[in-house]
Parts: structure tokens; C-alpha cells; sequence
């Protein structure tokens, strides 16, 4: 009985920081993360634009695997998706693709990375 009533209150906590303005994102989705980053006593968004590769967990811990090609070499990022440190997720464009994760992506190189559009 204990955790059950415990499980309830983690519940009603998580419920205050989730964000509800987030798009449906899948796996294949190109995107453009808006990060917040704290210069001295400035703060600025930093977009961070790829495609999602790997999407885990539900709940408020969600993360999402984006990985863009920046000068020839493959660079991941980890978000976590209901943090407060993320400022916006735009969907650029989505892709057909038979796969829940797409580290595949990470072999492939110059036009054989590319994924089908989806309408």
C-alpha cells in the first residue's frame, strides 16, 4: 500500500513539469532543437537541426538520439525531451522508415544516409 500512494505523488510531481506544446515525433523525423545556453549572465538559444535516430521511455524521462553530419563526421546528441533546458522541437520534415531505431545511420555515408520523404 506504501508504494502505491509513494507511485501517486511521483505521479502528480512529473505532472507539473511536463510540456504540452511538444509535436509528435518519430523516428526519422528531421528536427531543430532549440537549446538554451547560459553565456556569463546572458542566456541565448542554440538550434541543433537532424534526425532522430532513437527514441526512449515515456514518461518524463524521454530522450531522443539526433545525429546531423557536420564536415564530414557524424555528431549524436542525447535531449532530454521535458527538460527545461530545451526551448522548442520543430518537425522539418518526416521519413518512411521500418525501423524503431536507425543506428544503422552511423555506417552510411554521403547519399546512402538519405531516408524517403514521407508526405
Amino acid at each position: 500500500m506504501f508504494k502505491i500512494n509513494n507511485q501517486k505523488t511521483i505521479n502528480q510531481l512529473e505532472i507539473k513539469f511536463f510540456k504540452k506544446d511538444l509535436p509528435v515525433m518519430c523516428v526519422g523525423d528531421n528536427v531543430k532543437v532549440g537549446v538554451k545556453i547560459v553565456e556569463g549572465n546572458k542566456e541565448r538559444v542554440q538550434f541543433y537541426e537532424g534526425t532522430i535516430i532513437a527514441i526512449k521511455n515515456t514518461s518524463i524521462n524521454q530522450t531522443i538520439n539526433v545525429r546531423k553530419i557536420l564536415q564530414g563526421i557524424g555528431i549524436e546528441r542525447i535531449f532530454l525531451v521535458h527538460s527545461p533546458k530545451i526551448d522548442s522541437i520543430e518537425i522539418l520534415r518526416s521519413s518512411q522508415v521500418a525501423r524503431s531505431k536507425l543506428y544503422y545511420l552511423r555506417n552510411l555515408k554521403g547519399k546512402a544516409s538519405r531516408l524517403k520523404q514521407s508526405f
